[in-house]
């Protein structure tokens, strides 16, 4: 079912865009001038609130190692799966001071295209119309869902390296509207800008890459992008309701914090996270099965401020 309309709200931007502009990532020296509170309004449209399915389409090539760490994020959200801090379900937490209370995600259906259907270049459009195939239950009976596209490394999207790492927005299929989210591999196309800092930085201060949590640099990477479109879709999924700056480019939940992990974050510096002593590598979240992460800082609105878990 190929939808009828579809918009493109928001995307993950190139963290050297965004980390030389965005509150709250300037270094210590110059706390000396006073900063605003950084504040997301809310323009009165619906949230995805209550019980959401997301459900996935695996474009093109990923492992069964690769859909493992993603499934494991994503199975990480509920508060059933809570594991000991500071856990990932703690982070997503945050999403329920946001109106309307709090998000409960649990996967739904999962397609396989190894065959890339589309081809290995996606339009914006093709994204929507493979969101739709996957999430066609969901939309035929107006269920809450986020539909989500994931594509492999070989896998190139309008925009992806350029101008945004992943996305989200809604669609329309006859009278029914949708949410879908997209994010890529990009190790092989641009890992110093999408699957920073696990990699080193393309562009901007150039310090050492951290590493990955679970042995892959391009899926670690994409779990960082994934919670900001996430974040950004069950807050904004409409593109009316919590955001800063103009509705074509906003700022959300996490983009608006672009950069930060932990304590101390600094443009091209990604804060205090915790290391593990066996591997040397860098996370601040666990999940299911000990599976550990990082994830980037969420705006709080009981704080006014952009939140970290370590």
């Amino acid at each position: 079912m190929a939808p009828s309309s579809y918009r493109n709200f928001a995307s993950v931007a190139l963290p050297v865009f965004v980390i030389l502009c965005c509150p709250g990532l300037r270094p210590a020296a110059s706390a000396l001038v006073q900063e605003q509170p950084l504040v997301l309004k809310y323009h009165n449209g619906p949230l995805l609130k209550g019980n959401v399915t997301l459900n996935l389409l695996w474009y093109g090539a990923f492992s069964p190692a690769q859909r493992s760490i993603i499934l494991d994020f994503l199975h990480s959200f509920s508060a059933s799966a809570a594991s000991q801090p500071p856990s990932v379900s703690s982070w997503w937490r945050t999403t329920a001071h946001y109106k309307g209370g709090p998000s409960n995600l649990a996967v739904g259906v999962q397609i396989l295209d190894e065959s890339y259907s589309l081809g290995k270049s996606l339009k914006t459009g093709q994204l929507a119309a493979l969101a739709s195939k996957v999430g066609y239950k969901s939309i035929k009976t107006k269920a809450l869902a986020i539909n989500l596209v994931l594509t492999s490394t070989d896998v190139a999207v309008d925009g992806f390296c350029m101008s945004r790492c992943g996305t989200h927005g809604s669609g329309a299929a006859g009278k029914a509207k949708f949410t879908y989210a997209w994010v890529g591999n990009a190790v092989s196309q641009c890992p110093g800008q999408c699957a920073w800092p696990f990699h080193q930085p393309q562009y901007g201060p150039q310090t050492p890459p951290l590493v990955a949590p679970n042995g892959d640099v391009g899926v670690d990477g994409m779990v960082i992008n994934l919670a900001t479109v996430l974040a950004g879709t069950v807050t904004n999924p409409f593109n009316n309701g919590y955001y800063q700056g103009v509705a074509g480019a906003p700022l959300e939940a996490v983009s608006a914090c672009t950069g930060i992990f932990g304590k101390g974050a600094y443009p091209g510096y990604p804060g205090q996270v915790l290391v593990d002593k066996t591997t040397g590598a860098s996370y601040n979240a666990i999940g299911v099965h000990g599976r550990k992460f990082l994830l980037p800082a969420m705006w709080d609105p009981k704080t006014f401020a952009c939140e970290t878990l370590v």
